[in-house]
């Protein structure tokens, strides 16, 4: 508890652009959550070089994606919006944290077999313990609840059991967290196989709309989207491609899904993409126009960075000191 409010923390990567499905299936329903949680939002840059990164690409795409947040409507007073590496005590508690998991248990963890498969020629040591890495993010501050995907649950679980562990040999040290259960965003798919989320990493360049995407390029890549031979706007399980149209469509426009087949009753497809692509730049116009305000105030962006990473590190090494005397490590003279 920090303020008498309970602790949620997130991380997301800086290797992408943000999509759609990212910002109306999660970023949207995150703007109320600081009158009820106290939030950390971290730019997970060190996660990100378990992959080789370009350095100054690295670097543009944090502050973007930091830039993203604020314009998004998280208020950075509110919210502790920083980057991970500003905080070293991630890293540390990480490598005490190592100490206490057990290669088996990441040995089972699903998502390196599948970026080992991706990255066979870099497969390294961080990618192997990364999932520690995670769990020293949510435990650092003793976060209540962590808004995680389907794909992330394994590693939320792994989180629990090495907080119980610690626990159950120096005492009461880590909140065990939880999975934030809140309110459920649009599940947006990927235009091009909407059997799979959109996501931003992938390699199709018509799957995925991404919240930079000029006009042209969201109208262009909603008309390409796949449909079927059906030829009529229902909202069911057997047209996939429809249905994920009507879930963008309906999450832009406020609409419910049973709303927006009776508006395009009876019309085709290529209107009904026309209005999804239109409705989709009237939604990213104002996020990416305060993008473009925001980049140009430097010096606003810089304070935030500042600010946030002390308010980090303050909590962080609150909880980092305690895990350091109850392992044994000697007390800082000061």
């Amino acid at each position: 508890m920090i303020n008498d409010k309970k602790v949620l923390f997130s991380g997301m990567q800086a290797t992408g652009s943000l999509t759609l499905g990212n910002y109306l299936g999660a970023l949207k329903n995150w703007l109320t959550l600081s009158d009820e949680y106290e939030c950390f939002y971290s730019v997970v840059d060190m996660h990100s070089i378990t992959v080789r990164q370009d350095p100054a690409t690295l670097r543009k795409r944090a502050r973007a994606l930091l830039t993203l947040y604020i314009a998004a409507g998280l208020d950075p007073e509110k919210n502790c919006i920083y980057y991970q590496s500003h905080v070293s005590g991630h890293a540390e508690l990480a490598w005490i944290l190592n100490c206490y998991t057990y290669m088996g248990e990441l040995n089972r963890m699903t998502q390196f077999k599948d970026k080992s498969s991706k990255h066979a020629d870099n497969i390294n040591a961080g990618l192997f313990t990364y999932p520690v890495l995670m769990a020293a993010d949510i435990l650092l501050f003793q976060a209540d609840v962590v808004p995680v995907g389907i794909d992330q649950m394994q590693h939320l679980e792994l989180t629990r059991d090495i907080a119980q562990r610690f626990n159950s040999i120096y005492g009461d040290v880590f909140t065990v967290p939880k999975p934030y259960i809140g309110k459920v965003g649009a599940k947006i798919m990927s235009l091009q196989d909407p059997a799979r989320k959109m996501s931003k990493s992938d390699e199709n360049p018509n799957a995925s709309i991404f919240l930079m995407d000029d006009p042209d390029t969201i109208i262009r890549k909603c008309k390409r989207a796949v449909t079927d031979s059906e030829a009529q706007i229902l909202y069911r399980d057997e047209q996939p491609g429809v249905k994920n149209l009507i879930d963008i469509y309906s999450a832009c426009t406020n609409k419910t899904p049973q709303e927006v087949v009776a508006e395009f009753d009876g019309k085709g497809y290529g209107d009904f993409k026309m209005a999804v692509g239109e409705s989709v730049v009237s939604v990213l116009r104002p996020l990416q126009e305060e993008v473009a305000r925001l980049e140009k105030d430097k010096a606003y962006i810089d304070n935030i960075i500042k600010n946030n990473a002390e308010k980090a590190n303050y909590y962080a090494t609150k909880t980092l000191r305690k895990v350091q005397r109850k392992i044994g490590f000697p007390d800082r003279i000061r």
